[in-house]
């Protein structure tokens, strides 16, 4: 009998809910084993939809719907944080993480909506699945929030939907329904909490740190939605059109996103990341390291392009070339998670700020290097690289970094998880930079026996999941704040479990197993 890969993939992710639901044990967590049933049968109907071309936009080809996966990475992320607050007795945040849980089964159900709205004939029993679940939820809210925050459930909820409309309109081909409930959800929440504490100046508090990746978030969307539609009017290749693209971008970093971060940390963001940096020494070294491994990574980006060039009838970058930047960045990563995370964390918002810049750049074609970066980075496309965006580095990029941007540092005393959750900034590293990347080397080489239904081998699953095990414990001889205690099997069987979802999905692994690996980490 064939195995399908997406009965699969939803076995895995239901053991993960079920994990949160022995580790949480509340009406949420309770929630979440519904939206998970519900969200099997109504990712069915989203896959016929994609095979038939009845969506309504055009998503990622060769890829299902991945409703399943992306459906619960909000609510679990909520209640894994709510347990860690509730523990810690820091009841805003806790409060807060509630609101995510909630936020992430409406987005979820809205997407349901929608397949259930389209689909036809009208899909009586999943209606009814549907109906009962979406019940559950909307009675567990009545009884769980406050009428202020079930407003910002709405509000997140209305900011997804005309977003979304914007994106896949002007992104075709670029995600799957669950990829772009994931990407578009997440930022149409950092935009509501953004507005939100701009509204409220006087209650704005916390590390300064925090409040640059809402800031670059908001100023990347608007840079972008704006020059889309403006260039759907006129010729963006043209050195007037791009002389405009640059000085527009220079007037929304200057004059609006400059002003807005300082009204939250209270000084010239500029003079305050002057002061940052030059804090120690030790920051200065790592940021000439870090600089040393980033001429490295474009020099295989040139060398890359100069053999095609050359005369080699090698038209894409192999997979073990591609993974070549896996190790760079993983490189990058493991000594600010030893040594300065809060650096970590401005750089890599950083980073994310230059290549959304040279994205839209090589996107719009824009004057002196749009072209030439066409060229270089064309290259290293592969299947998910199917619409107008190339994404798979960003993606790489924020699987390595989410896990640092999302640490409960106020739940955290003295900034330090107890048990497993000592390793959470460390599950991009371990999912993404060493399990995916062995992998796919080694079950590209060396692997024979092939899971049932997917091009992936049991060779490349079981070195990876081995070789997350040996990450951790280098990460234990030298990272000294790490105390696993007795947890050990549970680190194991969460590599494990992350390791089959690898295996099995479809969807951008980089960014669904380090969300994933973080949530188990965290209980």
């Amino acid at each position: 009998m064939q195995i399908n890969p997406v009965h699969v993939e939803s076995t895995v992710v239901l053991a993960v809910v079920l994990c949160v639901h022995m580790a949480v044990w509340n009406q949420h967590s309770w929630c979440s084993i519904a939206l998970v049933i519900q969200a099997f049968y109504v990712q069915h109907k989203w896959d016929r939809l994609l095979r038939s071309g009845g969506a309504v936009f055009q998503f990622r080809p060769s890829a299902n719907s991945g409703i399943v996966p992306a459906s619960m990475v909000m609510p679990l992320l909520g209640l894994a944080l709510r347990e860690k607050c509730s523990a810690s007795g820091n009841v805003y945040f806790e409060r807060f993480s509630m609101v995510i849980t909630i936020t992430g089964m409406m987005l979820a159900l809205f997407l349901s909506l929608i397949a259930l709205g389209i689909t036809r004939p009208v899909p009586t029993n999943t209606c009814v699945i549907a109906g009962m679940a979406g019940s559950a939820i909307l009675y567990t809210t009545k009884q769980t929030l406050t009428v202020s925050e079930v407003i910002e459930v709405l509000e997140v909820l209305l900011i997804f939907v005309y977003l979304s409309l914007i994106v896949l309109y002007l992104l075709p081909r670029c995600f799957t329904p669950g990829e772009a409930l994931l990407i578009v959800g997440g930022i149409s929440f950092i935009v509501n909490q953004l507005i939100k504490r701009s509204l409220n100046l006087a209650e704005v508090k916390g590390d300064p740190v925090n409040y640059f990746l809402p800031v670059l978030v908001v100023g990347s969307l608007l840079l972008g939605v704006f020059f889309a539609l403006l260039f759907c009017f006129m010729e963006s290749e043209s050195w007037g059109s791009s002389l405009f693209f640059h000085m527009m971008t220079a007037v929304l970093g200057l004059g609006i996103l400059m002003p807005w971060l300082s009204l939250f940390i209270g000084r010239h963001p500029l003079m305050w990341l002057l002061d940052f940096i030059t804090l120690n020494d030790r920051r200065l070294c790592l940021l000439a390291y870090w600089v040393f491994l980033s001429v490295v990574a474009s020099c295989v980006v040139v060398h890359q392009n100069y053999q095609r060039q050359s005369g080699s009838k090698k038209h894409q970058a192999s997979t073990i070339v591609r993974k070549y930047f896996h190790l760079i960045v993983v490189a990058t990563y493991i000594p600010g998670l030893i040594y300065d995370r809060q650096l970590l964390h401005v750089a890599s918002v950083g980073c994310l700020a230059v290549f959304l810049f040279l994205e839209y750049v090589r996107y719009f074609r824009i004057r002196p290097v749009g072209q030439l970066l066409r060229q270089l980075l064309t290259l290293f496309l592969d299947e998910r690289d199917s619409g107008p965006l190339i994404l798979t580095h960003i993606y790489l990029l924020l699987g390595m970094s989410l896990p640092i941007w999302l640490f409960p540092g106020p739940c955290a005393p003295k900034g330090i998880l107890p048990g497993a959750g000592g390793l959470v900034p460390y599950a991009g590293v371990l999912a993404v930079g060493v399990g995916d990347t062995v992998a796919s080397v080694f079950g590209s080489t060396m692997g024979e026996i092939h899971w049932p239904g997917t091009k992936k081998t049991l060779e490349g699953t079981a070195t990876s999941v081995f070789a997350q095990i040996i990450a951790v414990a280098m990460f234990l001889i030298f990272d000294s704040s790490i105390n696993l205690n007795t947890t050990y099997s549970w680190i194991v069987g969460s590599i494990t479990l992350v390791a089959m979802l690898e295996a099995y999905t479809s969807q951008i692994d980089n960014l669904l197993l380090p969300l994933y690996l973080f949530i188990l980490l965290l209980l």
